[in-house]
Order: structure tokens, then sequence, then C-alpha cells
């Protein structure tokens, strides 16, 4: 029997972030050069005009600032056209009401991608999901256009917002402060201390002479980091 899943090319974890030049809804950009020292989430969405989409965009709007005192970008795309994207920004900010969120604007670009082509190039556009719309794709891009992490969920779940967060909070706690990051962190929990590339550095600190790093074992080693050593805006 043929199998005749379609393979879909992505970038991965480590890769540069693939270049691309677009129209969006706050402008011409070029990308990722434009965010070069920030941290950018790129998302796509289905298309505009749909329930969970709307519901996300008002929940993105809602949070902005706090992603940019995290010195994070927002940005989103669909394969929906520009005209299509101020129509339903329009209709969000007039119409839309959504938990305790009303009269939301959003503020930062949505890129118009009709063409597809970025789509395809951060493999947002998956078959056997649809042929014709973006999955709910999410990209953790640093400050040197790298993607650092990479969130996919299918058309009919809606993103879960706090862990977005959490995640680029985290890989800005893991790059500062040289550490790892146990199941469920949250910022003020102890962190891991990365295994040591050598016995004679896991004897070290299995011996205490750092007085903030505890042991379970050579392999699991812990310390607190307080919230307030944490760049939280």
């Amino acid at each position: 029997m043929t199998d005749e899943r379609t393979t879909v090319s992505m970038p991965r974890i480590g890769d540069p972030a693939p270049y691309f030049e677009a129209v969006t809804t706050q402008g011409n950009i070029k990308f990722p050069a434009d965010y070069s020292g920030k941290w950018v989430v790129l998302f796509s969405h289905p298309a505009d005009f749909t329930p969970v989409c709307t519901s996300e965009f008002m929940t993105f709007a809602k949070m902005e600032d706090e992603f940019a005192k995290l010195n994070t970008q927002l940005v989103g795309l669909s394969v929906d056209g520009l005209y299509s994207h101020i129509a339903w920004l329009r209709t969000i900010k007039e119409k839309i009401e959504f938990r305790d969120m009303k009269n939301v604007e959003v503020k930062f670009p949505l890129i118009e991608d009709i063409t597809m082509d970025v789509a395809a190039k951060y493999g947002m556009i998956q078959p056997n999901e649809s042929s014709t719309k973006a999955v709910r794709a999410v990209f953790f891009i640093d400050p040197k256009g790298i993607i650092r992490a990479m969130i996919y969920y299918p058309l009919s779940l809606g993103r879960n917002f706090d862990e977005l967060k959490r995640v680029i909070i985290g890989l800005q706690t893991a790059d500062k402060h040289a550490v790892a990051l146990p199941a469920d962190w949250r910022p003020g929990e102890d962190v891991i201390v990365p295994p040591a590339n050598s016995c004679g550095v896991a004897k070290e600190r299995m011996d205490g002479k750092d007085e903030n790093v505890y042991c379970k074992d050579w392999f699991f080693c812990m310390k607190p980091l307080p919230k307030e050593e944490l760049d939280l805006g």
C-alpha cells in the first residue's frame, strides 16, 4: 500500500529564521532583519473572520504590552489579503466582545500571504490538516534571528497564551543564567544546573562548593533563582 501523506518542509530549532519581505497591516517588513535585537513571536492563523482566530488575536492584543516588556515583538500571518486583514481587525475593535475584552485594537503587524510563500517557508501549510489554510504555528525567534522553539496546533484548537509567554521567559532565563528549566517551571521557582561535562566538575557540585546548589544525584542538581533576578519588564 502506498503512503500518500505529504512531506512538509519546515525550519528546525537552531536554524536561522527564513528571510522574507512582506506587506503587513503596519507597513512593509523585512523579516527577521527589521527585528534584529528583539525576540519575535511569529504566529500563523487559519483565516480572518473565524471565531477561534478572533479570540486568539484579541488575547494577543491584550498581552502585547506584556510581551513588549520582555523585548518581544508579535507578528501575525494568514494567507488572507491585506484588505481582509484590515476589515477583520476593524470588526474586532468595533463589534467583538470576548471574556473581559472589548474595543480591542490590534497594533502589531499582520502579514498578507495570499501566495502562501511565507507559510510554505515556515511549514505552516500542512496538507493533511488543510491545503488552503495555515495551521496555528508559533515560532520563537531570538535577537540574532535564530529559531529557538516551535509549537504547532491544529485548526480546531486555540493556543494557550500563558504557555507562549512562559516559553519566552524560559528561553531568556536559560540564556542569561546558563540554566535549564524543569517541568512546569514558573518564574521564581528553582532551576536546574545543567549536567556537568566532566566527572570532576560534577564532583565539585556534589561537594557543595556552590552553596546555592543542591543535588539529588550527580546528574540532578538545582538552585534557587529568585523572580527578582529575571528580566520580566
